[in-house]
């Protein structure tokens, strides 16, 4: 009996960490956001963070933008909502991996020996949901972000189009004025003066 419940848990573990496994396989985490050369977006963009890449923050916020040293040794100012001191995806993913892997491991030593085979269950049982849940909530903040990211682009792209149309309406306003203003009479060429 003891065996047969071993043997399940075994299968239901391997399909848990093959479900895990196959979901990262399709997770994008190349997103980006811009750097400017000021705390805003009338600045020059100088370059570009991706999500995850460390940075150095410089103590120094105006507005909603904060000045950093990015991991290529450019300064310049990003959104402070996008700054966050929690490690990326990129470093906490293969770390659960790793501790996943660990656990199936542990998992198939205890499957195969006989002793204290409860107690190793119970135990490789509970790291397995907590390192779902992980899992689940670390994909979970990953796409919270990205949808951050995605907002504040559209937003900045809307923001450029909005100014273009606001300097092409004035150019066009002040080309009409120009053609209604009365223009300066010449000189007649038969006066004296």
């Amino acid at each position: 009996m003891l065996r047969l419940l071993s043997i399940f848990i075994l299968v239901l573990a391997s399909s848990v960490a093959f479900t895990a496994q196959a979901e990262s396989d399709y997770i994008s985490d190349d997103v980006f956001t811009y750097i400017h050369g000021g705390p805003g977006t009338e600045f020059r963009i100088i370059g570009s963070v991706e999500a995850g890449q460390p940075i150095t923050l410089l103590d120094n916020t105006q507005g909603d933008y904060t000045q950093i040293i990015d991991h290529k040794g450019r300064e310049g100012w990003v959104l402070s909502s996008l700054v966050t001191d929690k490690p990326s995806f990129r470093v906490r993913f293969p770390e659960m991996e790793a501790q996943l892997r660990e656990t199936n491991e542990q998992l198939n030593k205890v499957s195969l020996s006989t002793d204290n085979n409860e107690e190793y269950l119970k135990l490789a049982n509970d790291k397995i949901a907590e390192l779902t849940k992980a899992l689940a909530q670390a994909t979970t903040e990953r796409d919270d972000a990205q949808s951050k990211i995605s907002q504040v682009v559209d937003d900045q792209r809307y923001e450029l189009w909005q100014q273009g149309g606001l300097i092409g309406g004035l150019g066009a306003l002040i080309g009409i004025i120009l053609v209604y203003l009365p223009r300066p009479q010449r000189r007649k060429k038969n006066r004296w003066m």
